[in-house]
């Protein structure tokens, strides 16, 4: 075994500990004060150098520790999802009604990113070896901007290599492409009038957003096959019988390739402009902000899925395994996938796959980061295998013995690969050929313009 996962090893009382506390206290994006304070003291205790609030956003914590080159980066991740409360438990109920909840189990993935940083720190103290590393306390992921806020003021930009890592269903390294997005709300704001009796003077911001909706339905026969543009309506009106002077609509553009992201968001806006022009209002468009599509760096997927295959994956104990197939049973996907025998090896993941370049139609903001330095994210299993994304089985399993197994498996291997580029500059060096030809001559551009403010703990910005 390696210093840096003994050391893991030896502290997994402390970070077991540190994952209940996340998980037990959950913040939504940009308010995470409590994690950001959790995990300024968890660092400084490892012996860090800690700053917080930094790149300008005030739950963003930075913890530095070494000298020297190669600089590596850890990803953590500080935000739940709002109204996924859970209990540990295999049936479905809110520990507070209506709270947020670690549905994606970020808990796991600060922690697993704390230890990583901690174990490969040690390591190189040991044994006298050059290197700095930094581990990132990133808020806002489920918003897709906390590392495109933090990139736009200068982050990551000092490292040679960066490491991610998110639980999951399967113990292996996704080498696919995930959507690269903009985010932004459209209000219109008319006028308001008695529907009934005086509609002629009325200018309707609802219309305005229906009317929106339509053109964005007509303009996805004429975007390319990866374009995905979803919304969600922010507000629409008080009462029937008054027209409503104000509506807005929350969009996301997706697509595999900033290029097309940006297209279809342009595309979109015209849309929104020729909605305020057929109802007369006027239209605010509210960027949110964005990020790129992934580009994960295939040296260092081929590095870490065999570090996960040297290391060996969890073996999860009878309570587990029926506490995950009481889980699995609660599942929609349940049913098809047994038909299709996806769940005949257990209801939990065994074993490392190999790499997969699938294609995937979700987002990460670990992209930004991957057009910035190499970067690779690792997954290993932290729940049951029937589970959807963004579940309350997610949430449950985050909570549980299962999904501290899976994050400590991914903390070792973080951090031996960490280890392992200081100790084989080769293997950097051909990780950074690789980043560099990827990149085909293009430097990275952040998709949030600068003086876009960043969201506050208290919901305003600055």
């Amino acid at each position: 075994m390696s210093i840096a996962a003994d050391r893991i090893d030896q502290k997994r009382d402390y970070y077991v500990s540190f994952a209940k506390a996340m998980w037990e206290e959950p913040e939504t994006a940009y308010k995470e004060v409590k994690a950001c304070r959790m995990t300024a003291r968890a660092l400084e205790e490892l012996g860090f150098t800690v700053e917080t609030g930094a790149y300008g956003l005030p739950t963003c914590v930075v913890g530095r520790y070494g000298s020297g080159k190669p600089v590596i980066g850890f990803l953590g991740e500080l935000d739940a999802l709002p109204g996924m409360s859970q209990k540990c438990q295999t049936t479905k109920e809110p520990a507070v009604p209506g709270a947020p909840g670690q549905a994606c189990g970020h808990n796991l993935l600060n922690t697993a990113a704390l230890a990583a940083a901690a174990g490969a720190a040690a390591e190189l103290k040991e044994k006298g070896l050059p290197g700095t590393v930094v581990f990132y306390g990133c808020p806002a992921e489920e918003e897709l901007t906390g590392k495109s806020f933090m990139a736009r003021n200068g982050a990551f930009s000092e490292l040679d290599a960066a490491y991610a890592w998110h639980g999951n269903r399967h113990n292996e390294v996704p080498v696919g492409k995930y959507t690269g997005l903009n985010s932004a709300i459209f209000h219109f704001t008319g006028r308001t009038a008695h529907a009934g009796g005086d509609p002629h003077n009325g200018r309707s911001g609802l219309d305005a957003c229906e009317l929106m909706s339509v053109g964005a339905n007509y303009l996805r026969e004429h975007v390319t096959s990866d374009v995905r543009i979803h919304y969600c309506y922010k507000e629409a009106g008080t009462a029937p019988n008054i027209v409503p002077d104000k509506g807005s609509v929350w969009y996301y553009v997706r697509a595999l390739s900033r290029e097309a992201v940006e297209d279809t968001y342009d595309r979109l806006v015209l849309v929104a402009k020729g909605a305020a022009l057929m109802t007369q209002t006027e239209l605010e468009v509210e960027f949110l902000g964005g990020c790129y599509d992934t580009m994960p760096n295939l040296v260092l997927a081929e590095q870490t899925t065999r570090l996960m295959r040297s290391i060996g994956a969890p073996e999860w104990t009878a309570e587990e395994l029926e506490f995950a197939d009481e889980l699995n049973r609660t599942c929609s996907q349940y049913e098809a996938l047994k038909a299709a025998g996806a769940l005949a090896g257990g209801p939990m993941s065994t074993g490392v796959l190999d790499p997969r370049p699938d294609i995937g139609y979700g987002s990460t903001d670990v992209g930004d980061v991957q057009h910035i330095v190499p970067c690779i994210m690792v997954n290993t299993a932290t729940y049951d295998l029937a589970a959807a994304g963004h579940s309350w089985q997610i949430a449950a399993c985050a909570g549980s013995s299962i999904g501290f197994k899976g994050m400590l498996f991914g903390a070792k291997v973080l951090a031996e690969a960490a280890v392992e580029l200081v100790e084989k500059p080769e293997l950097l060096e051909a990780a950074k050929e690789e980043f560099k030809a990827s990149m085909k001559g293009k430097t990275y551009k952040c998709p949030i313009p600068e003086g876009l403010p960043v969201p506050q703990p208290d919901g305003t910005k600055k």
